[in-house]
């Protein structure tokens, strides 16, 4: 059973809301969240640009391929992302983008805060991804607070730690599952998410499938408006296991189908080891070794 969150009691701190989501955390590792301010109508739009984006022929598409850079900006190919080592590349298509620094900044130049790879159709993309992204990363700084007081930390925990996340949004395009997809042929294979809290949108399409703590899978699938939350492995780890990364993939079906998450991640000089450990893990290391893992391109054989 996936928790069904109502936003607005969780920012208000309800305290039966904060039960459930931290029975959310501890358990499922997943819950869904409605009444959030971001409506139907706003989703759809940004979904709706996604999907002419990735209906533009791959020449089209070619000039932000991010395979040429040495990040994770601009348009994924079919292929370009390998999450499970075990499994084929992922058939999807992607477009990432993320929070951007002045150049004159010394991060400038980590593959955290690259610059963004933008195209030039459809019109109206980049303005209306950018505003989006604003949105979702204001709506999750508000849940991750709700997060820490679930789990017995104060409000204002994470509240230093995001003010220049490594948070990247995403566009994921699953065309219907191909006839050629065999065992080892996912949407996106079996894995959990890395960073700390995914905020994900989509098209209302089924496809998304969680893996249950005692073995097979629960589909979970959200409309327009009602957004689905999961964990990701670093706050696992940073809050010694109080929050669970649960495993999830997308096998693909017969329609295609269009997710939007935001891997909201906290600034790459966090220290992200579990509290109390006196340990040192910086959260850009942490990413940094995953996203190598991941990205084709990025991979060193």
């Amino acid at each position: 059973m996936i928790p069904e969150i109502d936003a607005q009691l969780l920012f208000e701190q309800d305290p039966a809301t904060l039960a459930k989501v931290r029975d959310a955390a501890q358990t499922v590792g997943f819950m869904t969240l409605h009444n959030t301010g971001l409506s139907a109508q706003q989703v759809d739009t940004v979904i709706d640009q996604y999907r002419m984006f990735f209906r533009l022929p791959d020449t089209a598409k070619a000039r932000i391929d991010m395979a040429k850079t040495g990040s994770n900006r601009g348009w994924g190919g079919a292929g370009s992302e390998q999450v499970d080592p075990d499994a084929n590349p992922d058939y999807k298509q992607v477009f990432d983008c993320g929070v951007e620094v002045p150049a004159e900044d010394a991060r400038a130049k980590v593959q955290f805060y690259a610059p963004n790879q933008w195209p030039d159709l459809p019109l109206g993309f980049q303005e209306t991804i950018e505003a989006y992204f604003v949105q979702a990363r204001s709506i999750s700084m508000r849940v991750l607070s709700g997060i820490a007081r679930a789990i017995g930390q104060d409000a204002a925990f994470f509240d230093d730690k995001f003010d220049t996340p490594m948070a990247l949004l995403r566009g994921n395009y699953y065309p219907e599952r191909p006839a050629w997809a065999g065992a080892k042929d996912f949407g996106i294979a079996t894995h959990t998410d890395y960073g700390c809290l995914t905020f994900l949108a989509t098209d209302g399409q089924p496809g998304l499938e969680v893996r249950k703590r005692g073995g097979g899978w629960i589909p979970v699938q959200a409309q327009p408006g009602t957004f689905i939350i999961n964990f990701g492995e670093m706050l696992e780890m940073w809050t010694n296991g109080a929050v669970k990364a649960t495993p999830h993939r997308v096998v693909g079906g017969a329609f295609e189908r269009i997710s939007v998450p935001l891997f909201f991640n906290p600034n790459d000089d966090t220290n992200v080891a579990p509290l109390g450990s006196g340990k040192v893990i910086r959260a850009g290391d942490h990413l940094s070794a995953r996203y190598n893992e991941t990205y084709v391109h990025l991979q060193t054989h």
